[in-house]
């Protein structure tokens, strides 16, 4: 299936990276995510700059492009060279079976593998502490690939947040999907620009969006056979129900 990725609304954008930082439920917890949302690059979490460094360490593509994320597909291992099984393992103590599973075929050799780890984690803590306050928001994310790793992280680090992972299966973010699965769909933290449409296996216009009356969130019915699904300043969708 081939997908186009698009920018995502700025409102969207803004709400996600707010929620995404949320530690609390304080009364201080919008400032800090307003904070967190606005800031630098160098402010990042230490797991965030490893995580950037795995990609540089695996090359860019030929094109120079980079890939739309699959909602509920397995986030890849490092590419190049990685450590081999038996080089991860942590300065001092050992890793549990599940961390093991999940370090398998992502460790570049330049990295230690704790901050590989530390990668996973973090989107565990993250999936974690967000879905306490907006699951609609934490499962947007997913779908987005907002929060990368998100599904290797589930499976091995935090398998009591697979209720996100369920939501969050078969739907689609923003940008052009070809051969879409039949079925009805919403959008879960569309901003007011969200537009969509698709078409049916003869290239017409099948349905479009939004309606009359607009406003801010949306349902679409892709039919059996569609051609082409393609949403813009929508964020994410998912199968309505879910």
């Amino acid at each position: 299936m081939r997908r186009t990725h698009l920018r995502r609304p700025a409102a969207a954008s803004l709400l996600l990276a707010a929620a995404l930082a949320v530690t609390g439920c304080s009364s201080s917890g919008k400032e800090e995510a307003k904070a967190s949302a606005s800031a630098s690059a160098s402010e990042r979490s230490a797991a965030e700059r490893v995580e950037d460094q795995v990609e540089q360490d695996g090359g860019a593509g030929g094109d120079g492009t980079t890939a739309s994320p699959s909602p509920s597909a397995s986030a890849s291992a490092a590419p190049g060279p990685v450590r081999p099984d038996s080089e991860l393992k942590p300065a001092t103590g050992s890793f549990s079976k599940e961390e093991k599973e999940y370090l398998k075929g992502r460790v570049p050799k330049s990295i230690e593998p704790a901050a590989v780890l530390d990668i996973g984690k973090e989107a565990c803590q993250r999936i974690e502490r967000t879905a306490k306050r907006d699951k609609d928001a934490t499962v947007a994310a997913v779908i987005a690939g907002e929060i990368r790793n998100a599904e290797d992280a589930v499976n091995h680090l935090c398998p009591e947040q697979k209720p996100v992972l369920d939501a969050a299966k078969g739907g689609y973010p923003d940008g052009s999907h070809t051969g879409p699965a039949p079925g009805r769909y919403r959008t879960l933290t569309a901003g007011p620009g969200c537009t969509w449409s698709v078409t049916d296996a003869k290239g017409r216009e099948a349905a479009s969006g939004p309606g009359p009356g607009g406003g801010e969130q949306h349902e679409v019915t892709i039919p059996s056979g569609a051609k082409e699904f393609t949403s813009n300043g929508c964020y994410a969708w998912a199968r309505a129900g879910g």
